[in-house]
């Protein structure tokens, strides 16, 4: 069994291709993984703009597949000249109307090889940007129109679910066995969610943010702070070296945590990002988020980083505790591109040491959007027994409960 998966959720550019390993256990080996970043276009906004995003994976992708199957010894180029059959070159092109660039770099690749030995195609359709995800389904059932190739829509966040899940030994990879039922924190730019799980394949949303997402508020708050997209690693970075030069933070300073005795698993990140705009007009005695940032100086942004990131970890520790004894669960799984921020991550691992539950974090490689754990999702479906789909409609708010 070999999967070659496609991810354009959001800003990266992703094509992965795997192989099934024999065994009782879900095992495969990875033949290739790739990602394009967008993060350097996107800069000048302070954030992903859709429509470029769209653009941009429009552009890479069919390169991107051609370079992967190169690299996983599954592309064959024709020796003799051939033309894709007229009915299926017009569907094709109906299939890709809004998308010339592309159609026309597809039909290099299917005139120029020959049909890969993939048997399935597993692609993210979504949540996400819905302009950026149209583009990898796009991609997917093109193949399976001119290659016969069936797809599996895959939900993003378990992708993120299973990456977390993924144990390596050499090249191969395998999804580790779970003791259920299981919570599952999901922070990302996008996301936050807390979902309890009582088998693989079975999610239930307990409690998500009302507003900004995690991700989102830390990328806000950094923008406040002069800081360029994507703030969240420069905030953690700043709170970090706060930690270790022991800066205390005033009382002046000290943040909310937002919705941290609602009783409920619920999130709220909104105010939080208003409370960090109110401090620093204070401060610097300014009216607009884009003069603030001029006004501050490097202590200043020490003590409101290390302030913000430790108002944040108390509400998830917080929520992910509730929710084990609530559920009784007996793992914790996080997941998503904000599981990289290393305090965070410890004070997780101390609630499970603590609580004495199971805890799986991704591999910092795989934290971010990519397109191994789309792949492995994919390996996931079909190991259990599911169908996949002719029709595929890019969502980008499909809840994971429908997934």
């Amino acid at each position: 069994m070999i999967i070659l998966s496609i991810e354009t959720s959001c800003d990266e550019t992703s094509v992965a291709i795997i192989k099934r390993v024999r065994g009782k256990n879900i095992k495969f080996e990875v033949l290739s993984h790739k990602i394009l970043s967008q993060i350097d276009l996107h800069k000048q906004y302070g954030g992903v703009f859709p429509a470029m995003a769209k653009r941009e994976h429009a552009r890479t992708l069919t390169q991107l597949i051609a370079e992967c199957l190169k690299e996983a010894d599954l592309l064959v180029e024709r020796t003799n000249e051939h033309h894709l059959e007229m009915s299926k070159r017009k569907k094709l092109e109906e299939l890709l109307s809004h998308e010339q660039e592309m159609f026309k770099a597809l039909v290099v690749l299917f005139e120029g090889i020959q049909k890969p030995k993939i048997d399935a195609i597993a692609v993210t359709a979504g949540p996400g940007l819905a302009p950026a995800l149209w583009v990898g389904v796009n991609s997917a059932l093109s193949m399976n129109l001119i290659w016969d190739i069936p797809v599996y829509p895959i939900h993003h966040m378990e992708g993120h679910i299973v990456a977390s899940l993924l144990s390596k030994k050499e090249n191969i990879f395998e999804i580790s066995e779970i003791k259920t039922p299981s919570v599952a924190l999901l922070i990302s730019g996008g996301h936050t969610e807390i979902v309890r799980i009582s088998k693989l394949r079975k999610y239930k949303i307990l409690g998500k943010t009302k507003d900004d997402a995690v991700g989102e508020a830390f990328d806000k708050v950094a923008r406040m702070l002069g800081m360029e997209y994507p703030g969240g690693p420069e905030i953690s970075k700043l709170a970090n070296t706060s930690r270790k030069e022991n800066i205390i933070v005033p009382d002046d300073l000290k943040l909310p945590r937002p919705m941290l005795h609602s009783k409920d698993l619920y999130f709220s990140f909104s105010g939080l990002k208003t409370a960090v705009m109110t401090r620093i007009k204070k401060y610097g005695d300014v009216s607009s988020e884009a003069s603030a940032k001029l006004e501050l100086n490097e202590e200043l942004k020490k003590a409101i980083a290390l302030e913000f990131e430790n108002s944040v970890t108390d509400v998830l520790v917080a929520k992910v505790k509730q929710a084990i004894y609530e559920n009784g669960a007996n793992s914790l799984i996080v997941g998503g591109g904000v599981s990289a921020n290393n305090h965070i991550r410890f004070n997780l691992q101390e609630l499970c040491r603590e609580e004495n539950v199971d805890l799986y974090l991704p591999d910092l490689k795989l934290s971010g959007d990519n397109a191994l754990m789309i792949a492995a999702t994919g390996l996931l479906h079909i190991e259990n027994g599911e169908k996949s789909k002719k029709k595929i409609i890019a969502n980008g708010s499909w809840s994971i409960e429908e997934a």
